[in-house]
């Protein structure tokens, strides 16, 4: 086969064979296809879509690419969640430690930032000593000892996946369903799963910016779930605003260590328990949301939860004294302060997302350098009254040019009204 002539043929708006597709990813990863032409296909797929058969063989391809993890012999439910990405979205290290300490296994393979969302491996790489990349032996061997863990794709798992993501990225091809549905699932399949928690992100803030177009990705990735044997279940939840207080790498990682201490804001304690909820209702664990609702709370309670992160931690040779630490915000601040008084109408929440990018909170190009230490505080949310002279924002990053032009960007992200505003549902459907 030619790359060239099965570009062609995507970019005429021809289906692909399941063995073109094969072929394709397969010389992906043996790198004997270039990355001008996995953009081309890419930029193809994005404008012509693909038909379900193209979509599912695309998700068998890319697990082909690498191992699959297989954990029956642990004899426990194998769950997992997704997010389709958003500002301030820290619920993975939540959910991860507070399912496993049910006893569920959380295998979870996780990426890095695209576009203005950040992401849960360069979050994660924040802690001193976190090791992220692990190999195919030594994450069975943790999944076996503690039963959860967290780490990027590699070499050895969905290799396919973790290069088409790095290109999506920089080529304008990440709003794709897909290129969405294929990413996702394929590392969902690798990890052997029972059940997967969706998270649909709807909003200024998120890739699906209505619910009909959040409905239609989230009903192609049930399909897809429904075809591999995984229970798939989905909330649609709101990202026209940020999730929780603070933004950026380090410091979502100490918002959601506080989530686990039951300290944290409601509104990712809230979407981390109800995203939770529905993993243990699929396993049997709870009869129905309410009942496992009240058991997660419990759990955080009774620190069951945190003790689990901080295993997951140590496991994967973090620093737990790098965590509490009391320096995990950078330096240099500037405030961004209301100019007048009333209520906050809306916020532009993908513009923020590029500020963060801005400071260095995600990237522009492959080779930019992410500061960890960085990040941006929302003091108020959509329908909070405010007063003038109150500070709307807070920027702490190393860049002091960086966080000038971060914080021009940021002035245009809100808007106040006289009139009061109904607050946003977080949990919309």
């Amino acid at each position: 086969m030619i790359p060239a002539e099965i570009i062609e043929k995507k970019r005429d708006g021809i289906e692909l064979t399941p063995k073109e597709i094969d072929w394709f990813i397969h010389n992906v990863i043996s790198e004997e296809i270039d990355d001008c032409q996995i953009s081309a296909l890419l930029m193809s797929i994005y404008f012509n879509g693909m038909t379900n058969i193209e979509t599912k063989s695309l998700v068998n391809s890319m697990v082909k690419s690498g191992k699959r993890f297989n954990f029956k012999h642990l004899g426990k439910y194998v769950a997992d969640k997704h997010s389709t990405g958003g500002i301030g979205d820290k619920i993975s290290f939540v959910l991860t430690p507070l399912l496993s300490s049910f006893g569920i296994i959380v295998p979870m393979i996780a990426g890095r930032g695209l576009a203005f969302t950040g992401g849960t491996i360069d979050k994660l790489e924040s802690i001193k000593n976190f090791q992220t990349q692990k190999n195919f032996d030594s994450f069975n061997n943790q999944i076996d000892l503690i039963g959860c863990g967290i780490i990027s794709q590699s070499s050895e798992i969905c290799p396919a996946d973790k290069k088409l993501y790095s290109i999506r990225d920089l080529t304008g091809t990440i709003p794709s369903f897909p290129l969405i549905c294929s990413s996702i699932m394929s590392k969902k399949l690798a990890e052997g799963l029972d059940g997967l928690a969706l998270d649909v992100k709807v909003g200024n803030g998120a890739f699906m910016k209505n619910l009909r177009e959040a409905k239609s990705l989230g009903i192609e990735l049930k399909k897809i779930g429904d075809s591999l044997d995984i229970d798939v279940s989905i909330t649609y939840s709101n990202m026209s605003e940020p999730l929780g207080k603070y933004a950026g790498l380090k410091c979502e990682i100490t918002e959601a260590v506080d989530c686990l201490k039951g300290t944290g804001p409601d509104d990712v304690t809230q979407l981390s328990i109800d995203l939770c909820a529905n993993i243990l209702v699929q396993s049997g664990i709870s009869a129905n949301k309410s009942e496992a609702k009240t058991s997660l709370l419990k759990n955080i309670e009774n620190g069951k939860a945190l003790e689990k992160f901080e295993e997951m931690v140590v496991a994967q040779n973090g620093d737990l004294n790098d965590i509490y630490s009391k320096n995990n915000f950078a330096r240099n601040h500037l405030k961004i302060k209301s100019k007048e008084t009333g209520y906050i109408k809306s916020i532009n929440t993908e513009k923020i997302g590029w500020a963060l990018v801005e400071i260095g909170c995600g990237k522009k190009v492959i080779s930019d350098t992410l500061y960890y230490s960085a990040g941006i505080k929302t003091n108020y949310k959509v329908g909070d009254k405010i007063y003038k002279g109150d500070i709307v924002y807070e920027l702490f990053g190393f860049n002091e040019r960086k966080l000038k032009i971060a914080k021009k960007m940021l002035t245009k992200t809100f808007v106040i009204s006289d009139q009061e505003q109904e607050q946003k549902k977080l949990i919309i459907e």
